[in-house]
């Protein structure tokens, strides 16, 4: 007993207030990428720290972007809005973002701040919003429809015709009706899935032939019309490869099918972060399993899985540069995920006055000491608890003690 109140006195003398300067004294250097995860969904205290980490990081460090974990082209209606001022409020918030948990207040709130941060600044000063995900949900994946079509025209608006591989007439055709990409029996069953047939075999190759036309006339598209429009027109070029690579792999009946989707969606959402990047500093949300350097994992109905997550990917490619800081938290009692055992990282981190807090990762492991606490063992399948033996691959340790009852 009186070992664990040592430990959770060293970790009370390491533990700051949580705000962007504290998360800010994580890094040698502002991180281009600054990712914070939460370790589950649909949580509104979550978000409500995510809007103020945002609101500071763009008042006081300098962050431009907002990227969320949800529907990349719904994104861009969101964006319109707070950029540009397209649309209502309540347009926007019930047709910009995917996913169940997608119209929260929180996110309307996040919405309505950021069109009123730019409402009187200059373009150049504007702040803006991302999705990241694919037009993915867990049930399926939307038809390519969108995305490709988007980028033919495009191209087609400001190339030569003799240039592009197709006419958007053989694109309708190949694409047929879009029941037959989203049909809800393919998820379980890939015999159902349309992703290998022969006109989706032709569409992946005509998708590379115009993203490599894309690529190859970037001199003249970005002379021609704006670089706003050409990174949307990279969008659209990533996410109609993605989503054919997805289909691609929901029909195949071997053993690294899910493997290959699950791998196939975070490597959507390492494209569009990085493309991100490309644009200045970008402050990110999502789970902690998306966000996260090692390899992700889950058991679903054919054993266990493991696949290379959005960060890791991201983190290989930007080194230094990404900055990942995982959010634990203490109980969600709506689903039944009380009070914290008191011999887990969840439990010591509970004891601390402040709420919400941020632990330095390093200073944290010497604290608990070694061997480190086993991991807490959730009694809800929908939240991940933070592995203690994970702590020298994240950036920091963002705490929150209670989830209100919704």
């Amino acid at each position: 007993m009186a070992e664990r109140t040592e430990t959770t006195a060293d970790i009370a003398d390491i533990a700051r207030p949580l705000d962007a300067a504290a998360v800010m004294r994580l890094f040698p250097a502002p991180p281009r990428l600054l990712a914070l995860g939460e370790p589950t969904h649909g949580e509104d205290a979550l978000l409500d720290v995510r809007n103020a980490l945002f609101r500071q990081l763009v008042e006081r460090h300098g962050y431009r972007t907002i990227a969320i974990e949800s529907d990349c082209l719904r994104g861009l209606v969101v964006d319109d809005y707070v950029t540009w001022g397209t649309g209502t409020l309540d347009e926007v918030v019930e047709r910009g973002f995917s996913h169940p948990w997608g119209p929260s207040a929180p996110n309307r709130e996040l919405v309505r701040w950021m069109r009123a941060y730019n409402e009187d600044r200059p373009v150049e000063q504007r702040i803006r919003f991302a999705g990241f995900d694919g037009p993915l949900e867990i049930t399926g994946a939307e038809s390519p429809r969108q995305a490709l079509t988007a980028l033919h025209g495009c191209l087609a608006a400001w190339l030569d015709p003799g240039l592009l591989p197709c006419t958007a007439g053989t694109l309708d055709r190949l694409l047929g009706t879009d029941d037959r990409w989203t049909e809800p029996e393919a998820m379980m069953d890939p015999g159902r899935s349309v992703g290998r047939s022969a006109g989706a075999r032709e569409l992946r190759t005509l998708a590379e032939d115009l993203v490599s036309l894309l690529d190859e006339q970037t001199p003249h598209l970005l002379a021609a019309s704006s670089r706003d429009e050409w990174e949307r027109a990279r969008l659209h070029a990533r996410t109609a490869t993605g989503l054919l690579t997805y289909h691609h792999a929901m029909a195949d009946d071997s053993p690294a099918r899910m493997t290959r989707m699950l791998g196939a969606r975070d490597r959507m959402m390492a494209g569009n972060l990085l493309a991100l990047a490309e644009r200045g500093p970008a402050f990110v949300h999502a789970h902690n399993s998306h966000l996260q350097r090692e390899k992700s994992s889950m058991r679903m109905w054919q054993g266990p899985l493991e696949w290379w997550s959005a960060g890791a990917l991201v983190g290989a490619r930007l080194g230094g540069e990404y900055g990942f800081v995982a959010t634990a938290l203490g109980t969600i009692r709506h689903q039944g995920v009380d009070t914290p055992p008191p011999d887990t990282v969840e439990g010591l981190l509970y004891a601390l006055p402040d709420d919400p807090c941020v632990v330095e990762p390093a200073r944290l492991a010497d604290a608990l000491g070694d061997p480190r606490p086993a991991p807490r063992v959730s009694s809800w399948f929908g939240y991940a608890p933070l592995d203690p033996g994970h702590l020298d691959t994240v950036d920091g340790v963002v705490f929150v003690k209670d989830m209100p009852h919704p």
